[in-house]
């Protein structure tokens, strides 16, 4: 055993459970996890039906249990009927162990003479506990406090009568995970579901409802046939920023013969610590649909080549600045989130030689040049630069963050290319005392995850210049973080600009700081904090490919899997995962996972995919019920369509900066072009 192996097999016991059992026992399932009864079919029977539609909600309730048992090789079958609807449902699952997990089919045929109208089929799983804290990929995390304020988005506080269910088209990882306690011992459980559009269904597009049903005493784990609930409401679905609209008559019409059949996973084990719950199944869900064919994506190079080209129209070159612009019509340069003028003057130095174009150091240099003079208030510099009038404003922290990062990175390759980067380190210096200054602190407490961002170029300049100060403040931060989110009483949030909710920026932003501090420090607990953060943030990414209906995206046969959407508010993918994916590879370095490392570049690749010949792309596609663009919602026409208006610099910078750092790993992904 070597001293860099311990780490991992410290997270690997972490996280590690044994296979999930299963047993029949007077007509009911028993899932177990050593020997201790997770969960279990509801006490009203294995499967549910519903025959009536009742005030915007399903209503008639029936239910079965098992009257026959069955194995076929490694396959449990279960049998039964259930009296309903005015005929009979014939009932049967098929139970068969995998591994850590449960695969299930279940199949419902109807045998009646007549259609069976306004039905609803539910698959539920009953989980027995003193608290039930739930994470739904995307959507909701741990109760979504932070979020909660704002009325946007969906909440829990996990007490009897809460239904929150959301269409599978939702879910980037589809499964929802429980924290369960249990006086003083904790359990995690998960119901995986592969996505279907539901058979017979009564509306456009209707897809099956994943997620969790609060009751007395516990939780149920629900896959239903439609019905949507959120906030207190039924019937209704998350479709604009603001809030929620009204998502009725989500009943099926089952012909006679017809049959109604579902496939899904069920996980249940042990929890060493509060706050992890979701991490097995975020393994689980990579496991399952194993999301790395790259075959059909963009290569890296090619994407590059065409952001690159697109770069350049942004550039803007005078006597007074030499900057690249935020919009491609409005005149301003920001550094930092949406505008990211910094990010080439890291990149482009080290993209340059794979570019073959002189001009990409020039402009790297200059740029940074010019953004070295940004003049500092008392808490830090402004970010934000009119070009016509001259003037700086602007004092978001997080953006001032992201752009020390990029010019730490510069500095480091600059010194090694022997470049004058004597501008840009005192910059640095400067922005790093204060940063510094105010984070060491007394009274430094953070509103959000945002400041996490000062971590890695705090560490990195530490280095740089020697200055012990900064590793001070680095350390004070994370160890700030953990502390509040490790847990998920207060989950990752904070890192966009347009929503104060959680978000996968927010974890995003802990997983490099984590990261960044193992680097330096090689201290397992470190580590620890980096795959927690990773794992939240991947619960963002598509690991499937969503069928989608006639549209844009259709249009361009988009694939889904590796894009990430944005928050539990803006439910819409972006590109913004290229910027973080030469990290999580690095992750799986260090774990020794190559499902990591093939997912990051499933995550770098996918996003090229909506580049147009002019090298740009949008930033809002729309894969769900869900839409940023309108005030009023049109179901013929929502999910499918695609914001290509919206360009701001960030969308190309990223894919610049996520080359540049796969280059710097040492990742092979130039090599993997075709042309």
């Amino acid at each position: 055993m070597t001293a860099r192996s311990i780490p991992v097999l410290l997270l690997a016991c972490a996280l590690c459970s044994g296979a999930s059992e299963f047993r029949i026992r007077e007509n009911r399932v028993e899932i177990l996890s050593q020997g201790e009864v997770v969960l279990t079919s509801p006490p009203e029977g294995l499967w549910s039906v519903a025959c009536e539609w009742r005030e915007s909600w399903p209503a008639g309730w029936r239910h079965g249990s098992p009257s026959e048992v069955l194995h076929e090789g490694p396959w449990t079958i279960l049998r039964g009927r259930i009296e309903a609807c005015g005929g009979v449902w014939a009932a049967e699952d098929a139970w068969r162990s995998e591994g850590n997990r449960i695969r299930v089919l279940r199949r419902l045929a109807w045998e009646g003479s007549r259609p069976a109208e306004r039905v609803t089929i539910a698959i539920r799983l009953w989980a027995a506990a003193d608290s039930a804290q739930a994470l739904l990929p995307g959507i909701l995390y741990y109760g979504n406090p932070s979020g909660a304020r704002s009325g946007r988005v969906p909440v829990a506080r996990g007490v009897p009568g809460e239904e929150l269910l959301f269409e599978e088209h939702r879910y980037p990882m589809p499964f929802a995970s429980l924290e369960l306690r249990r006086g003083r011992r904790l359990w995690g459980a998960a119901l995986h579901s592969v996505p279907s559009p539901v058979p017979f269904a009564h509306r456009q597009d209707q897809w099956w409802s994943l997620g969790v049903v609060y009751r007395q005493g516990g939780a149920e784990l629900a896959l239903w046939s439609g019905p949507c609930a959120s906030n207190g409401q039924r019937s209704v679905i998350k479709a604009l920023q603001s809030g929620f609209v009204p998502y009725d008559e989500t009943w099926l019409q089952a012909p006679p013969g017809g049959v109604i059949e579902k496939t899904f996973f069920v996980e249940t084990f042990p929890l060493l610590r509060e706050g992890t719950a979701f991490q097995q199944p975020v393994r689980t869900s990579l496991d399952i649909f194993r999301p790395w064919y790259t075959e059909d994506l963009p290569a890296v190079a090619g994407i590059v080549r065409d952001k690159y080209r697109y770069a350049k129209t942004r550039w803007r070159e005078t006597d007074r600045y030499a900057v690249f612009q935020k919009y491609p019509d409005r005149r301003q340069a920001v550094m930092g989130w949406t505008g990211q003028a910094e990010a080439p003057g890291y990149a482009l130095l080290v993209l340059a030689e794979k570019l073959n174009d002189p001009l990409a150091v020039a402009m790297a240099r200059k740029s940074l040049d010019f953004l070295s003079g940004a003049p500092f208030y008392e808490g830090g510099f402004h970010n934000w630069y009119d070009l016509d009038t001259g003037r700086w404003h602007g004092a978001e922290l997080l953006n001032q963050g992201q752009a020390m990062l990029a010019f730490a990175r510069a500095i480091r390759v600059g010194r090694r290319q022997n470049l004058e980067t004597s501008r840009w380190e005192t910059f640095l210096r400067k922005a790093c005392d204060v940063h510094a200054a105010r984070i060491l602190a007394a009274d430094w407490r953070p509103v959000s995850t945002a400041e996490a961002a000062f971590i890695p170029p705090l560490l990195i300049a530490s280095q740089l210049f020697g200055e012990d100060k900064y590793r001070r403040a680095a350390m004070k931060a994370a160890e700030h973080y953990a502390r509040r989110h490790l847990t998920m009483r207060e989950p990752y949030w904070g890192g966009t600009l347009d929503a104060r909710c959680e978000d996968k920026e927010g974890a995003a932003l802990a997983f490099q700081a984590f990261l960044e501090l193992y680097e330096t420090t090689h201290d397992p607990r470190h580590l620890e904090w980096a795959a927690h953060a990773c794992d939240v943030m991947l619960t963002y990414t598509y690991v499937w490919d969503v069928p989608l209906p006639p549209g844009r995206l259709a249009s361009h046969r988009l694939r889904t899997r590796g894009w990430t959407s944005v928050s539990p508010q803006n439910q819409h993918l972006d590109v913004w995962g290229v910027l973080v994916a030469p990290e999580v590879y690095r992750l799986g370095e260090i774990l020794g996972r190559e499902d990591l490392k093939r997912l990051s570049l499933v995550m770098y690749r996918s996003c090229g995919q909506m580049i147009d010949p002019y090298g740009s792309q949008g930033e809002q596609l729309e894969q769900t019920n869900y839409t940023q663009q309108r005030r009023t919602v049109d179901f013929t026409r929502l999910r499918g369509d695609y914001n290509e208006r919206w360009t701001v610099f960030w969308i190309t910078a990223h894919f610049l900066t996520g080359a540049a750092r796969f280059l710097e790993l040492g990742v092979p992904v130039w090599e993997a072009d075709p042309r």
